[in-house]
């Protein structure tokens, strides 16, 4: 049997639903009684990683492939930033929007930099910017060791 209502109580509590703060009911995402939307795919499935995710796996995966071969790169700083900064004194005009840049710092670790933003406009697909951020990363590399790009990686320049 129910309890009767106490004082106070009105009878059966109604849900009426959610309410803005003005105490008026607020409105649902989905009218059809089907719940709120969820996301798109889960987060395990590299369909919800972001694009600057993506660049930076490429990046990683460029760095650790070559740490195989040159030991000595694990000390090496591998970063991502979006855009280059053209403080450098001389018009883009006559430099070019560089790709990646190498930092020799003073006393902590050496640092490559790669550009996600102007790789990603120099490429259509994802193999064509996995294949010029390896390159990048090799130029990079290269120039930080004093050595030819070929050889850092003997692929390098091939398809």
């Amino acid at each position: 049997m129910s309890e009767p209502p106490q004082s106070g109580d009105s009878g059966p509590a109604r849900s009426s639903g959610p309410t803005g703060p003005s105490g008026r009911r607020t409105r649902h995402r989905d009218r059809h009684g089907r719940g709120m939307r969820g996301p798109i795919a889960p987060p395990q499935v590299p369909l919800s990683a972001t694009r600057a995710e993506v660049f930076d796996d490429l990046v990683r995966d460029s760095a650790d492939r070559l740490e195989r071969r040159w030991p000595q790169l694990s000390a090496i700083d591998f970063a991502v930033q979006e855009v280059p900064r053209l403080d450098t004194g001389e018009p883009a005009e006559v430099t070019g929007v560089p790709l990646g840049r190498v930092t020799m710092a003073d006393g902590g670790a050496d640092r490559i930099v790669i550009y996600r933003r102007p790789i990603e406009i120099r490429t259509r697909s994802r193999d064509e910017r996995a294949l010029l951020v390896h390159e990048v990363v090799v130029e990079q590399v290269a120039e930080l060791l004093g050595l030819a790009p070929e050889s850092i990686d003997p692929r390098y320049g091939g398809e």
